[in-house]
């Protein structure tokens, strides 16, 4: 199979020559489950590119493209992929098969290559695939059991899970993932950043990549204790929480000043910090006016695959929902719509810098067009501008959090930027359906909820309500939505 958008027919060829010529989508069999829709047609567009970005790469293993001499199961791609996708289309099975590829390409000791199955040739079967590529152990069959409710990949997955960790911990004693000391190398770093990646002592900018490591060793030993308690390992939680703890611990004095700093001051280190729980209370609040200030700054997004898919949920969470809107929104270089709007794109990306119109294509050795894991933003489309969101705390789709956050922040525009959206989610429980719009001075939201389901609805106007099956409706005044 070869991934491609035009076919160029060359040579000497008569008129007529060609009668007929097919070109065949090729996938794993995944049914469309989810759907989302908005008032603007460049948004629409991303989320086609989106889907076809899972279509072009979900052919047995999850690929990182489909178009050049590659085609491999890259971990971090999957990993930062796997809550959009599992949106979009029923991939249960197709990620259970997977991690049973990843563990099988595991090696005794615990350790997870970048890529899996492994190929066995060239030097990727023989690295362990580092922060936040290795971590796809973990991270996938958690997301997997939270979209569709079905204890056994974790009961399965387990002991690949806990032997990753251990192997982690072992290697590093002092809590410090990528310690140079230890691991000269440190992984992929915050993988084709704008700001670069680069050793701590380097001082050069970009994210460093022990910053990177340690900051997902104790999201993945927390979600470890998550899924123990999910599946009545009681010890083994309480061991791996404590262990997700003293890492959290060696974080804080390794890169977080006493007023709240976080080493690198990119923006992927303060959304790995916030995101991942890393701070105390007072040095969130320093560490989200830093982000934002960030932001700001460079009025565009600076992260790469490690930051990008948390970055307008830390945003949404600290209160600058504005800036998150900004950033989704943005027509220029470097923005998610600036290959849909300048490029002409029909699927997702590698670079932010792909093409651009200032420098054109970038070296076409690491430039590939069809490569979802920026497309990892559909997460916040469906859960935050659509607000058709899992419940926080039950896995499986039973109970939803339905909580639009339309563009009504004063740091926006007035009227709105998006004055509509809707999102549809077939589980195995049945359809919701959420919808909102913005009609005069008035929000209305619509819900449905299938048979046997509750949800919590959050409106804009920070009002809510818990509601059983059936079809609901609210309406509030969008001068308290604003407020």
């Amino acid at each position: 199979f070869h991934g491609f958008r035009y076919v160029e027919v060359s040579g000497r060829v008569e008129e007529d020559a060609i009668e007929e010529l097919t070109g065949v989508v090729l996938h794993s069999d995944m049914p469309e489950t989810g759907s989302f829709s908005c008032s603007d047609p460049d948004l629409n567009q991303l989320q086609s590119n989106i889907v076809w970005g899972q279509r072009g790469n979900f052919v047995d293993v999850p690929t990182d493209c489909p178009q050049r001499d590659e085609r491999l199961g890259w971990t971090g791609d999957a990993q930062v992929f796997v809550r959009t996708a599992s949106f979009n289309m029923e991939v249960a099975g197709f990620f259970s098969k997977w991690l049973l590829d990843l563990e099988d390409a595991q090696a005794e000791n615990g350790r997870i290559p970048p890529v899996a199955p492994v190929t066995g040739a060239g030097p990727l079967p023989k690295l362990d695939g580092g922060p936040a590529w290795a971590d796809a152990v973990v991270i996938c069959p958690w997301t997997i059991h939270r979209c569709f409710g079905d204890r056994r990949i974790l009961e399965e997955r387990w002991e690949s899970m806990a032997g990753y960790i251990d192997f982690l911990e072992r290697r590093f004693p002092q809590g410090i993932r990528s310690d140079p000391d230890l691991d000269p190398w440190g992984g992929f770093g915050d993988w084709v950043a704008l700001d670069g990646t680069v050793r701590r002592e380097d001082r050069l900018g970009g994210t460093p990549k022990d910053l990177i490591g340690t900051a997902f060793l104790s999201h993945s030993a927390r979600l470890l204790a998550e899924i123990a308690a999910a599946i009545d390992r009681p010890a083994e939680e309480k061991r791996y929480r404590e262990l997700s703890t003293s890492v959290r611990d060696a974080f804080r004095r390794r890169f977080v000043t006493p007023d709240g700093l976080v080493a690198g001051n990119t923006q992927t280190s303060y959304v790995l910090a916030l995101h991942f729980d890393l701070l105390e209370e007072h040095e969130r609040e320093t560490s989200a006016r830093a982000l934002a200030h960030n932001v700001e700054l460079h009025g565009h997004l600076t992260t790469g695959f490690v930051g990008t898919p948390y970055l307008l949920h830390v945003l949404t969470r600290t209160g600058r929902l504005d800036l998150a809107y900004r950033l989704l929104l943005r027509r220029e270089f470097p923005s998610w719509l600036f290959p849909v709007v300048k490029g002409g794109a029909t699927t997702i990306w590698e670079r932010w810098d792909g093409w651009t119109e200032e420098k054109g294509f970038f070296d076409p050795e690491m430039n590939s067009f069809n490569h979802y894991a920026y497309g990892a933003v559909g997460e916040w489309l469906y859960g935050t501008v659509a607000g058709l969101d899992l419940d926080p705390e039950l896995s499986g789709w039973r109970r939803a959090r339905l909580a639009p956050r339309p563009p009504l922040h004063p740091g926006l525009p007035d009227p709105p930027l998006l004055t509509s959206a809707r999102a549809e989610l077939e589980t195995m429980h049945g359809g919701y359906a959420v919808e909102w719009s913005i009609e005069g001075e008035r929000f209305r939201f619509d819900a449905r909820v299938p048979a046997g389901c509750s949800a919590r609805v959050e409106l804009p106007d920070g009002s809510t309500d818990e509601v059983k099956a059936g079809r609901h409706r609210f309406e509030i005044d969008l001068d308290a939505a604003k407020r």
